[in-house]
């Protein structure tokens, strides 16, 4: 389950790390948001700075602008994307409604984006497609049908606290 396409990219931790984590997410869902803010923190610092977890990042998009979102966060390049991923969470309530694009091209901006390299992302069909392909894979092979869905050791969890993740990650190690 954890290396298809490309989806061994996007990883936070030591790739030997006992615990794997795989959260599929949308860009515009507001639990994904919460969950990113509230509680991604305290897990990257108990367990995945500490080598006993790593945390892959997968892409669920439930809209355009969540997939726009996504791609974004790809062109911005693999040192970048963590740092995209929370920018974009962070501004969510800015960028989700409205004009979508003139917004996101303000956060990709901070990224070191030109409104040429922002246009040829968002037109990048194969990109677009890898990320829906990685979409359906998890719905069609993993039942995921709603963000955020964990994945831990390969058993399925709905979103939970960063506490109950510990939880589980601490029986697991």
């Amino acid at each position: 389950m954890i290396c298809q396409v490309r989806q061994c990219k996007h990883v936070k931790g030591d790739l030997n790390a006992p615990v794997t984590i795989i959260k599929y997410a949308s860009m515009t869902c507001p639990h994904c948001r919460t969950w990113h803010i509230n509680h991604f923190p305290e897990i990257e610092e108990k367990y995945i700075e500490t080598g006993k977890a790593k945390f892959y990042m997968r892409e669920f998009p439930f809209d355009p602008a969540a997939a726009a979102a996504f791609m974004l966060a790809e062109c911005a390049g693999e040192d970048k994307y963590f740092a995209m991923i929370d920018v974009l969470y962070q501004k969510q309530a800015t960028w989700k409604s409205g004009k979508v694009v003139d917004e996101l091209y303000k956060i990709a901006q901070l990224a070191g984006f030109t409104q040429e390299s922002f246009q040829a992302c968002l037109k990048n069909q194969e990109l677009l497609d890898n990320v829906l392909s990685i979409q359906k894979k998890a719905a069609d092979s993993y039942g995921v049908n709603s963000t955020p869905t964990f994945f831990i050791n390969e058993t399925k969890y709905g979103n939970m606290s960063a506490k109950e993740m510990g939880d589980i990650i601490d029986a697991l190690v």
